[in-house]
């Protein structure tokens, strides 16, 4: 009977350190980061030559994951942005400030010279 008992509370045990390991491996999650970006671009041949791949490189790399890139923007209330858009994933909005303030950063001073940048991140619901 004691074999029985031990084994029980052993079982027990196991589930309770299961459900809080799992309880907190959620509450440590964080939620993902959405990077919107507008270009105002001054000199769109130089823009894409110099400065488009060298600041994808360096997102990418950072681990941003490209949604929409200059795509086609449509207005359902209010006007559209004037300048394209494009918009990036991140694991979280710390990842996505990183990324933006790493090798990114070497790239906009030549991408300052053929555009005016907005930028800003926002965070997305925990998934």
């Amino acid at each position: 009977m004691k074999r029985y008992q031990t084994m029980a509370l052993s079982v027990l045990a196991g589930a309770v350190i299961g459900a809080v390991a799992v309880h907190g491996l959620h509450a440590q999650a964080k939620p993902p980061a959405y990077a919107i970006v507008e270009n105002d671009v001054r000199n769109p041949e130089a823009y894409a030559r110099e400065f488009a791949p060298l600041a994808g490189k360096a997102l990418t790399e950072a681990g941003g994951k490209f949604l929409a890139r200059r795509g086609r923007v449509v207005a359902v209330d209010g006007e559209p942005p004037k300048s394209p858009v494009t918009v990036l994933a991140f694991e979280n909005v710390e990842k996505a400030q990183a990324a933006f303030a790493g090798p990114y950063r070497e790239a906009r001073k030549i991408g300052d010279q053929y555009a005016t940048h907005r930028i800003y991140i926002v965070e997305g619901l925990p998934q």
